[in-house]
């Protein structure tokens, strides 16, 4: 070895050798870890109430996890915060794979949001899929003077300032659809900030708000029932489950897309033999038949993407989304 490496270049060698060192050991450690994963409880950190589309969506994959890996998936409910409480744990937790993020459409706002956060969506997480998508529905009081989206936007031309429209939260999709349909309607519309989709519903039912947005799973049993009228989607083709109902964007506003879409993330540097097999485990839940079947039948889809799929997605809402908050003039609530 003498012969063949010189004096000078022998310290840079010894370096070198000692870092492949770390570098194996460390490989190795998460080898073996991942090896007997999971051998525990796994805590998947749900950033908003009980009964939600981001809740329903990850109690119906982990149900199925579940039985698929052996040990129990314990949804935790954090709903504090508008979501920032559940990101930061999740944020903090050990990267073993027994931690996982339910991440919304709301997540790539937050940056625009907030001046502060306790945590970088881009640097502190590992993205793992972004299952599914939903669209929204412009829905509208039965009382409001108008049967298609083009009559709607005529309408409030010529009423400028005078229609209200109610949304769920400032900064959630609700809002961020309205303003979006604000701007490339040119309408004014007057909005009204309600704590959560229930009380937005209630005053559209109560005339309150002539219209909002809502989810198809919140807002059927108030469309079937007549109380609200549906004029469009907000999604850029129609809804398998309701084909009758129009986009906005065949509507007269070409381009126009919003929604809300649910995903999952880990916390960086999770060993990559546990996400690739969390990965491999919820894709295929989410592909069988009949769990599809349940997102189609609430207006939405199954995506499933590749992590790398997913965090380009991420960053390209990161910057959509952008535009609409400083536009709008958007503030964190």
């Amino acid at each position: 070895m003498n012969s063949i490496i010189p004096w000078v270049t022998r310290p840079v060698f010894a370096a070198l050798v000692v870092s492949l060192g770390v570098s194996l050991l460390v490989s190795s450690r998460a080898q073996a870890q991942a090896a007997g994963y999971p051998n525990k409880p796994i805590r998947i950190l749900v950033p908003f109430s009980p009964g939600g589309g981001a809740d329903l969506m990850a109690r119906l994959v982990t149900a199925r996890m579940s039985d698929k890996l052996g040990q129990p998936f314990v949804v935790d409910n954090r709903p504090a915060a508008s979501g920032i409480v559940a990101t930061e744990l999740a944020a903090r937790a050990a990267p073993d794979g027994y931690t996982v993020l339910t991440c919304t459409s709301n997540h790539a706002g937050y940056s625009h949001m907030y001046k502060k956060l306790p945590f970088d969506i881009m640097k502190d997480f590992d993205f793992l899929t972004q299952a599914t998508s939903s669209p929204l529905v412009l829905v509208v009081h039965p009382s409001v003077p108008v049967k298609t989206m083009q009559d709607f936007i005529a309408h409030a031309r010529a009423n400028p300032g005078k229609m209200n429209y109610g949304s769920s939260g400032s900064g959630g999709p609700p809002h961020i659809a309205g303003e979006m349909l604000k701007s490339m309607a040119k309408i004014n519309l007057t909005h009204i900030i309600y704590k959560g989709v229930a009380p937005a519903l209630t005053a559209a039912l109560g005339n309150e708000v002539q219209m909002t947005f809502t989810n198809l799973f919140s807002g059927q049993p108030h469309i079937k029932g007549g109380r609200l009228k549906v004029l469009a989607v907000t999604s850029a083709k129609r809804l398998q489950v309701a084909p009758e109902w129009p986009t906005i964007t065949e509507s007269g506003v070409p381009g126009y897309e919003a929604g809300i879409w649910f995903g999952f993330m880990l916390p960086l540097g999770t060993p990559k033999p546990v996400v690739d097999l969390l990965h491999r485990e919820i894709t295929g839940v989410l592909k069988l038949p009949d769990v599809s079947q349940t997102f189609i039948s609430q207006g939405g889809e199954v995506i499933a993407s590749t992590p790398a799929e997913f965090r380009k997605a991420f960053t390209t809402d990161v910057e959509r989304l952008g535009r609409v908050i400083r536009d709008a003039g958007i503030k964190a609530e």
